[in-house]
């Protein structure tokens, strides 16, 4: 049997909180993990528009691209635009630092990049709690 519209809300919610978690206790450890740690939040950022994208009852591509999942939310819920510097912000984290020769993030750039992810996650539960 297929998941219900609203298991795969919850679902896409819990992926986002694990994502989340993921990239505190990899970035925040006495040996942090800088850009392993940033992949998960923009992973967290991804899982949660695709959560509204799910709510909303639209179909889901395939895609990591946040500004074009930003821009397809904005067609049915305008304040998501408020997240769209979020989402350029993130969007380079799931390929940049994970390869050779990409270089290291410093904690700054990680703190502003949990910031971001955990706006487009407050976001996304307070538009999804409305239902």
């Amino acid at each position: 049997m297929a998941d219900s519209p609203e298991d795969s809300v919850g679902q896409w919610l819990t992926k986002a909180d694990e994502d989340l978690i993921s990239a505190k206790r990899l970035g925040l450890d006495k040996e942090p993990l800088l850009g392993i740690a940033m992949f998960h939040c923009q992973q967290a950022a991804e899982k949660a528009l695709k959560a509204v994208l799910a709510w909303k009852g639209l179909p889901l591509r395939k895609t990591h691209d946040l500004d074009d999942l930003i821009t397809n939310a904005v067609n049915y819920i305008s304040e998501m635009e408020s997240l769209r510097d979020d989402a350029v912000l993130l969007n380079p984290y799931i390929t940049e630092y994970r390869y050779p020769g990409s270089g290291s993030p410093d904690f700054e750039e990680f703190k502003d990049a949990l910031a971001s992810a955990e706006r487009i996650l407050n976001v996304a539960r307070k538009i999804i709690g409305r239902a």
